[in-house]
């Protein structure tokens, strides 16, 4: 016996998907906000702040594009997921030039690792948006 598949009709919010993406990955959990999800958009904010708050404080290394190393690039890829911060961290002279001990390297972690999960909350907030993704 078939069965059929039951399709839920998701509403789609009134605010553009691609501008909830963008405020996302520039302020982590903004995204949230603009969908009416302030609890969600909290936690994230609050474990993204931290975990890049945490890399400089380990003196890990902020990434530039610009040195040509392939793995300073791909580092900078990660710390670019939040972007917002990236650049606080920059104008702020955060983070060390080099990686000085294993510690360090941990704290550089920290800093891409809370890049990625920004940009995974910002595009979780555009599905949201766009009703790719139904609430529960």
């Amino acid at each position: 016996m078939a069965t059929k598949a039951v399709v839920v009709p998701v509403k789609r919010t009134g605010i553009s998907p691609d501008l909830v993406l963008l405020a996302g990955w520039v302020v982590p959990g903004l995204g949230h906000v603009l969908v009416r999800k302030p609890i969600r958009a909290l936690l994230l904010f609050v474990a993204i702040i931290a975990m890049f708050a945490i890399g400089p404080a380990m003196h890990g290394k902020v990434y530039t594009p610009t040195t040509g190393d392939p793995l300073d690039i791909l580092g900078f890829i990660g710390d670019a997921g939040a972007i917002g911060l990236w650049a606080i961290a920059k104008l702020g002279d955060l983070g060390a030039t080099q990686l000085s001990d294993a510690f360090s390297d941990y704290g550089s972690k920290f800093i891409v690792v809370a890049g990625l999960l920004n940009v995974m909350a910002a595009v979780d907030a555009q599905s949201l948006a766009n009703g790719r993704k139904a609430d529960r």
